[in-house]
């Protein structure tokens, strides 16, 4: 009687858990798609308010500040990205880790920066609301045989 009654309480906390993670997900995710939007729109101001002061981009170009983000991003004619496969795991009670795919189709500098990128960014807890501290992306290779 007594396993059974500690598989419930464990199932218990479990689904609470579960639960509770939905929103987080779904509110980091607008976050996320907010500053790609902002990005692909090259609002700056739109950009700051869900990237952080202190912004640390790795990229295939070189390591990126907010500074640098911002001259990039006049750098960009993004038409357009779609988000999928997006994944977070907790890392400690106000910071979060998010993986996903992400499809951009557009120039940088001129060329052709069209494809499919495998991102991750990192999400800090600050005041009240969610800022990204971190992001990297790599386009995908085709495999080759």
């Amino acid at each position: 009687m007594k396993k059974y009654m500690t598989y419930a309480v464990i199932a218990f906390f479990a689904t609470i858990a579960i639960s509770l993670a939905a929103p987080v997900k779904d509110a980091l995710m607008a976050k996320e798609q907010a500053a790609w939007q902002a990005f692909k729109d090259q609002k700056a101001d739109d950009f700051k308010k869900v990237v952080h002061t202190d912004f640390r981009g790795v990229y295939v170009e070189g390591i990126s500040d907010m500074q640098k983000e911002l001259d990039d991003m006049k750098k960009w004619d993004m038409k357009s990205f779609t988000i999928s496969d997006y994944n977070i795991v907790p890392v400690g009670a106000d910071t979060i880790m998010s993986t996903y795919k992400v499809v951009v189709e557009g120039t940088y500098d001129g060329k052709d920066a069209s494809g499919t990128f495998n991102a991750g960014s990192v999400w800090k807890k600050e005041k009240g609301g969610w800022m990204a501290i971190f992001h990297t992306n790599i386009k995908q290779e085709t495999a080759t045989q």
